[in-house]
């Protein structure tokens, strides 16, 4: 099978996406949102409370990615990060909860009075993976958290124990799922490899220093880019589902969101880069998926080839197929093995015994003829007997 033509055009070019047919398809999208926010509902009930304008505001567009083959994601409670030109969360009022690694007291000082006041007001809440646990612990505590702030950061040193700290409200749903980001400074390296962290038992130190921590305005940037990114939640199958803007945004925005997130996501998440990728959509929540790229090639050729270079036959292969399999020999289908130990000579004998060792067969016991007169007779009397007994009793009856 010849190679896709769409797959040696992306070696080509970084990005095979054709600009033109996403923005077409962004106007094309925010326009039908927009018109099905403004129609009455079909059911008749209409919602007091919501107007056109926050409908279209809050509803979402998503970037749809759909693969050749599944995509096995080994950290798929850490979504992947892929900063936008256009920050998703430009709320003021959205509510931000950093969950760093122990101790937490330096870093909520960095908060309270190294950083931006725009970003300081988001921050509602900075603790520490010991306190988390030792706070939220009950079920009832867990559920308040998660309604209580919109969007939860984590250091990526202790992400992967949130799990069990956080409970099944975090992890049931990608909605609010943590936020990887990195708090702790990295090692200078050495003849190009970071050298090991120092093994035994660590010094105490004064909580307020934190000497593993990033300088402050890395930190700040840090958090501004996660606030601000796309999430990547890969799913063990073909389609994966982006959010890369709103609908009340302007199409250009979306378009240029959605070239960079078509790049990123193809290079850093997709295996065998743009040979593995089949579709891009963009939708909305209740929307059909509009097209923006489209590969030539739907399958990969390693799916319809076997490891020996021979094509996999059908369910049910007739004689022809039966034949370019095995080449042509006869399968080997109720013959006995020969013993690999024994000798020859021995194995022939044992293979055909003479007529002495073969067992006798037992004879067939003879049944006796049948007497076709002697039944005949016997029958006779017992019809004979059962016409007395039926006189008899009619007799009885009659008296």
């Amino acid at each position: 099978m010849s190679p896709s033509i769409a797959a040696a055009k992306a070696t080509e070019t970084s990005v095979p996406v054709n600009p033109e047919q996403t923005l077409k398809a962004c106007k094309a999208l925010v326009a039908h949102i927009k018109k099905a926010a403004a129609a009455p509902p079909k059911d008749g009930k209409q919602n007091l409370l919501a107007d056109e304008e926050s409908v279209v505001a809050e509803t979402p567009v998503w970037l749809t990615l759909t693969t050749k083959n599944h995509i096995h994601d080994s950290n798929r409670l850490q979504p992947g990060k892929i900063v936008l030109p256009h920050a998703l969360n430009t709320n003021e009022e959205v509510s931000v909860c950093i969950i760093t690694a122990d101790p937490q007291r330096f870093y909520k000082n960095a908060v309270a009075e190294e950083f931006p006041e725009d970003l300081r007001k988001k921050i509602g809440r900075v603790i520490d993976l010991s306190h988390l646990k030792a706070k939220f612990k009950a079920y009832e505590a867990q559920r308040k958290l998660f309604s209580e702030h919109d969007v939860f950061l984590a250091d990526d040193r202790i992400i992967n124990r949130l799990p069990k700290a956080l409970g099944k409200n975090f992890y049931k749903t990608t909605t609010k799922r943590p936020i990887p980001v990195v708090l702790m400074a990295r090692r200078e390296k050495v003849d190009g490899k970071r050298p090991p962290a120092p093994k035994g038992k660590k010094a105490k130190r004064d909580p307020i220093e934190n000497a593993n921590a990033r300088p402050i305005p890395e930190i700040v940037t840090e958090v501004q880019k996660a606030i601000g990114a796309a999430l990547v939640h890969l799913t063990p199958s073909t389609n994966t589902a982006i959010k890369v803007g709103y609908a009340n945004w302007e199409p250009e925005k979306l378009a240029d969101n959605i070239k960079t997130v078509v790049a990123e996501v193809v290079e850093r998440f997709v295996p065998k880069k743009w040979n593995n990728v089949r579709n891009f959509y963009i939708k909305g929540p209740e929307t059909a998926a509009l097209p923006i790229y489209q590969t030539d090639e739907l399958w990969t050729d390693e799916s319809k080839v076997v490891p020996n270079g021979q094509e996999v036959p059908s369910a049910l292969p007739g004689k022809k197929q039966q034949k370019a399999i095995t080449g042509g020999e006869k399968p080997n289908i109720g013959k006995k093995r020969k013993s690999l130990d024994a000798e020859p000579e021995l194995a022939t004998e044992e293979a055909a015994p003479t007529k002495e060792e073969r067992p006798k067969k037992k004879a067939k016991k003879v049944l006796p003829a049948s007497n076709d007169e002697k039944l005949d007779k016997e029958i006779s009397e017992r019809k004979a007997t059962l016409r007395k007994q039926k006189a008899a009793a009619k007799k009885a009856v009659e008296i």
